[in-house]
């Protein structure tokens, strides 16, 4: 879609400016349509304005001077021509700037949707590979920059009806003085191209600043943690600083060139008036001309200086505007897409879990080593296997591709015999909950954590609870499951966050649920209640979980010994603790260090 949009990538700024108007203009034609009628209506009457000065100059001044009294039906006359002019072009204002705004703002929210439904299609692989700082600024700064022009745009379109007008009308009134303050044109247009040679660049710049300054602020701001404990607080102000003062010399530096090209902009019009009032006095002297047709030149060498300053705020946005336009496009236009199929899971019988079948799984990023290879195992309906391994064995891994967050290179896997892949968008989250290893809570109240918007009830919430033995502490909270938690759950400990997101995937009531190490911040004896809470339930689905502990361990039926991405071992946790030495030395080893820890 850009691409096609802006074509080459060595075009001009300000033909690819116009190609993203011509994006918004096609989009919202009756809007642009009623905004650019406006703003001509306000163009016409500004013109007209000249043509009363001049009636009145001719009809009502000059006679004045010379009989020494004014006719009353001439006065009412002049003040009605004023007065009517003046409501019309405030109905041509409005009418301009309530279509501007609209369509703007119009264009801003749907693009803003746009980015943040391909953010939802796109796969995680993807998200990997892109700050959240960027994306953030994607969305946000980036999609105003990009419709920025759209403010000036009905503006220019109908001032240049207007310039029309109005040098037809000088023209007319008198080619020889029209000649003359015409003049300025040429230095006008002269100035207007020096402006955006010098000013492009630096805009661009500034937008690309503004996105690496939001990338740093997100970025220091996610790692608050790391930067307090380790005392890296001057590093990250400095690495932020040094960000947004290059951003503020080069926003000075384009203030600079602005402030340099107004006055000229406003003073050459003033110079033009001043040609033709001295052109104009000859010819009134020589009789070639009267004194009207001055006033009017040179009210309307005024009224025309006014078009050319507006096409130019125009082009002065096209510079933020391409750069903004381009990196929103370069997120509209990722090819990356997780494929679904049309396929539906059966309806459960009661209290039975999901089968799981996972079958020579491979995967691997670009061209490293594989993460997992020839992967294979099977939760059966209602059981439960636990997953252990080094650090880096490949267990997050297989977690994210049984939950489809990530698809494999190689192998399959399926759920109640339908392979992953085949299911529609959506179906997967409905038999299936992922608990992992970081657990995110929003800024909001136990309950709407937990229940996200659902249909369900209190004691459906109370019941998640516990099970994942929450149910104490939140009780213990000012307002109960009413109580807000904080950004990320900050007013929480680490394990309570931990099981309030246990919760959030209990309440669903999943036929599987994957646990990536969900409980690696809870005492190792509310663990094992939870673990048995979960096996014992009333409706017990199948679990899959990530482990380390022996009390956790020993509560599977089978246990996969994870090494290297490929299961080494696989057996009970009496066997394997019977028969490997290595599996014995890999879950021995987090209970030796708690007993020497003092």
């Amino acid at each position: 879609m850009a691409q096609a949009v802006l074509g080459s990538r060595r075009a001009s700024t300000m033909r690819e400016g116009f190609a993203v108007l011509g994006v918004a203009i096609r989009r919202e034609p009756w809007v642009f349509t009623v905004s650019t009628v406006g703003s001509v209506l306000f163009g016409a009457l500004t013109v007209a304005d000249a043509w009363v000065l001049g009636w009145s100059t001719e009809h009502v001044v000059l006679p004045a001077f010379r009989d020494g009294e004014i006719g009353a039906g001439l006065l009412w006359a002049v003040v009605g021509l004023f007065v009517g002019v003046a409501i019309l072009r405030a109905v041509g204002i409005v009418a301009r700037r309530l279509g501007a705004g609209i369509m703007q703002y119009r264009m801003q929210a749907h693009y803003r949707r746009a980015v943040t439904r391909k953010y939802l299609e796109l796969p995680l692989s993807w998200h990997q590979r892109h700050p959240t700082g960027q994306l953030l600024s994607n969305a946000n700064a980036d999609v105003e920059a990009a419709w920025g022009p759209i403010a000036p745009l009905p503006m220019a379109v109908g001032t240049i009806a207007m310039m029309v007008i109005a040098v037809t009308q000088m023209v007319l009134t008198d080619a020889v003085l029209a000649g003359v303050g015409l003049l300025v044109f040429p230095a006008v247009i002269v100035a207007n191209l020096v402006f955006q040679r010098l000013s492009s660049p630096l805009i661009t710049r500034a937008q690309q600043l503004r996105a690496e300054v939001s990338e740093i602020a997100h970025e220091s701001f996610e790692g608050a943690m790391v930067v307090k404990t380790l005392g890296r607080e001057e590093e990250e102000t400095a690495r932020f600083a040094a960000r947004s003062h290059e951003l503020r010399d080069v926003l000075i530096r384009a203030g600079r060139v602005r402030a340099a090209f107004d006055p000229v902009l406003a003073g050459l019009p003033s110079l033009g008036v001043l040609a033709v009032l001295a052109a104009g006095v000859a010819r009134v002297e020589s009789g070639a001309s009267n004194p009207a047709d001055v006033v009017t030149i040179a009210y309307l060498l005024m009224v025309v200086a006014f078009p050319i300053r507006s096409i130019g705020w125009l082009l002065g946005e096209f510079p933020r505007s391409v750069v903004g336009f381009r990196r929103v496009s370069s997120v509209l236009d990722a090819t990356e897409h997780t494929e679904y199929g049309d396929q539906q899971l059966a309806d459960p019988a009661a209290g039975v879990g999901l089968r799981l079948d996972v079958t020579g799984l491979e995967f691997r990023h670009a061209e490293a080593q594989p993460l997992l290879e020839g992967v294979s195992f099977t939760v059966p309906p209602g059981g439960s296997v636990a997953l252990v391994g080094e650090t880096a064995s490949g267990k997050t891994t297989l977690t994210a591709l049984v939950t489809r967050l990530i698809d494999p290179q190689q192998g399959s896997v399926t759920v109640d015999g339908v392979d992953v892949r085949d299911l529609a968008r959506g179906e997967l989250a409905k038999g299936v909950s992922l608990v992992g290893q970081t657990a995110f809570l929003f800024d909001d109240t136990v309950r709407d954590n937990i229940a996200l918007g659902g249909d369900i009830s209190d004691d459906q919430v109370w019941e998640a609870l516990r099970v994942a033995q929450a149910d104490g502490f939140v009780a213990a909270l000012p307002d109960g499951i009413h109580t807000r938690l904080g950004e990320r759950g900050a007013s929480l400990s680490g394990g309570q966050r931990q099981r309030i997101a246990l919760a959030r995937a209990l309440v669903r009531r999943p036929r599987l649920l994957v646990l990536d190490d969900a409980t690696s911040a809870v005492d190792p004896e509310v663990e094992a209640r939870i673990l048995a809470a979960l096996r014992d339930g009333d409706a017990s689905g199948s679990l899959l979980v990530v482990a380390y502990r022996k009390a956790t361990i020993s509560l599977a039926d089978e246990v996969l010994h994870l090494a290297d991405g490929r299961i080494v071992d696989r057996g009970t946790h009496t066997e394997l603790l019977a028969r490997s030495e290595r599996y014995a030395d890999l879950v021995n080893a987090y209970e030796q260090e708690e007993v020497a820890a003092p």
